[in-house]
């Protein structure tokens, strides 16, 4: 579809210029993808935190070892940013 290559694009974009990314993986998100963008932030050079039940963290060890942080819940990720935005 030419939508998902024009929304490739603009996820590109958005990775390259970020200071820090969220992804996140689950029921409602397309894995694959997930994966794809944090490994893009892995080769950019990009911090990034994982967010993803407990239950997908075996499946997930590779992709959150090269994260700075992992987190279960959106407000895992308030607290994280809180603390690096206050440092």
């Amino acid at each position: 579809h030419q939508s998902s290559k024009v929304n490739a694009i603009r996820t590109k974009n958005m990775i390259e210029h970020c200071d820090m990314a969220v992804v996140r993986f689950g029921d409602k998100y397309k894995q694959w993808n997930a994966a794809f963008d944090a490994g893009m932030c892995a080769a950019l050079g990009k911090p990034y935190v994982t967010l993803h039940d407990e239950s997908i963290v075996h499946p997930l060890k590779e992709v959150d070892g090269a994260a700075m942080a992992w987190a279960q819940t959106p407000e895992q990720i308030v607290e994280i940013l809180k603390y690096v935005i206050a440092a």
